[in-house]
């Protein structure tokens, strides 16, 4: 009986891709590769958040499509999925008016200045441009810096940019640090003193897309349509955090991002040796996330993160792990990867997701096996290459 109800189920899963892929065939059109504003989700009604103690505990990973019938009710559940990460897990990302930033070109670095409370927060990035092609040009952000060999942009016409993330929260496991409460961003929200780093940092690097898009391409050179964002590691986790919550970022690419970036924290909680919601840095998350969902009430967290991966459908994303190291949870990973795809795959875009694990290479160091893979997420979804033209 299991076993045939197993079958209807996977039937009924394709009849409906295959029905999405007929609508879109018809139409004409599928669904857009980025947006123009950050969220579109943003006038959506707010939940009702319920105690951390009240919620039910739920085992499985949950159901990203709940609700779900068509791409039009995908933008709601979208924004309700990161409601419940910003109330439960880091913290809100405030949005910010256009009128309350300023920005302006240094000679090649973007100055974005934002100003909140009365408070002004300065953001400053050189935008390395490339020797070839013509503007405007493809950007791609690297949260903290750029682990991707340069070789995959050699022969493509894509400027660099690092986000100094320090200029947001200077949080650092390596050097001395400001504590919660006392970082810039802190300055503009003072009572969003409990947030995590990433909820900031992903605000941070939004107010750079405002100043490229309020300085338009005249001034910028650059193509606010075709924006990417990269980090490995810690980093890896922050620009899928900030791919996650602005749809105007066209291209997520996390690399080795650990625990608390792709992997489950549900899946996590069966593993050891690896960084699980009891085990993470909890300057990066609201520390009532630990308390609330510390052990087994993992399985009450309302969300988890193949949830946050799938915030990003449907621009494109790419995640890439490296088994060699225990720690990255990857074991925890390659399911939640599998869980997120599934939304993609529900709007027959599943060429748009993709998650590569490979080991035998240090610590965000890009093998040579994993070269092509990016190099064709980068030509498809920032320079906007057919596979069948390169």
């Amino acid at each position: 009986m299991k076993r045939l109800l197993l079958l209807l189920a996977l039937m009924l899963t394709v009849t409906a891709q295959a029905q999405v892929k007929r609508q879109q065939k018809q139409q004409g059109q599928q669904p857009p590769l980025v947006y123009s504003v950050e969220n579109t989700a943003a006038k959506a009604k707010k939940l009702r958040m319920l105690p951390a103690n009240e919620l039910p505990v739920v085992r499985e990973l949950p159901d990203a499509l709940q609700g779900v019938k068509t791409f039009a009710d995908w933008s709601a559940r979208r924004g309700e999925i990161g409601q419940l990460i910003q109330h439960y897990g880091i913290g809100e990302k405030p949005a910010v008016s256009p009128d309350d930033v300023l920005a302006r070109m240094d000679g090649d670095t973007l100055v974005v200045y934002v100003t909140v409370n009365g408070h002004t927060l300065k953001l400053r990035s050189t935008i390395h441009y490339p020797k070839m092609g013509t503007p405007p040009y493809a950007l791609m952000i690297g949260t903290s810096g750029i682990s991707l060999p340069r070789e995959v942009f050699e022969g493509r016409p894509v400027a660099l940019m690092t986000f100094h993330e320090d200029q947001v929260n200077d949080y650092s496991q390596w050097r001395p640090h400001h504590e919660r409460g006392q970082h810039p961003f802190d300055r503009l929200y003072p009572q969003l003193k409990d947030n995590g780093a990433y909820s900031e940092w992903a605000w941070g690097l939004s107010r750079l897309i405002d100043g490229l898009q309020k300085l338009g391409p005249e001034a910028t050179r650059i193509d606010t349509e075709r924006i990417g964002v990269t980090g490995c590691s810690y980093a890896g986790k922050m620009a899928l955090y900030c791919g996650a919550f602005d749809e105007r970022i066209a291209l997520t690419i996390a690399q080795e991002p650990g625990g608390g970036g792709a992997a489950a924290w549900r899946v996590s909680h069966t593993l050891s040796e690896v960084e699980d919601l009891d085990r993470t840095d909890y300057h990066w998350f609201m520390e009532s996330m630990r308390d609330n969902f510390r052990g087994d009430s993992v399985y009450q967290l309302p969300y988890d993160q193949h949830e946050l991966c799938a915030m990003v459908c449907p621009r494109a994303l790419l995640l890439l792990g490296n088994p060699d190291y225990k720690w990255l949870a990857d074991e925890a990973m390659k399911p939640s990867a599998e869980a997120a795809r599934k939304v993609w795959e529900r709007f027959g875009i599943e060429d748009r997701m993709a998650c590569s694990i490979v080991g035998g290479h240090p610590h965000c160091m890009l093998p040579e096996s994993q070269w092509p893979l990016v190099k064709d997420f980068i030509d498809r979804f920032l320079l906007h290459r057919e596979a069948e033209t390169r």
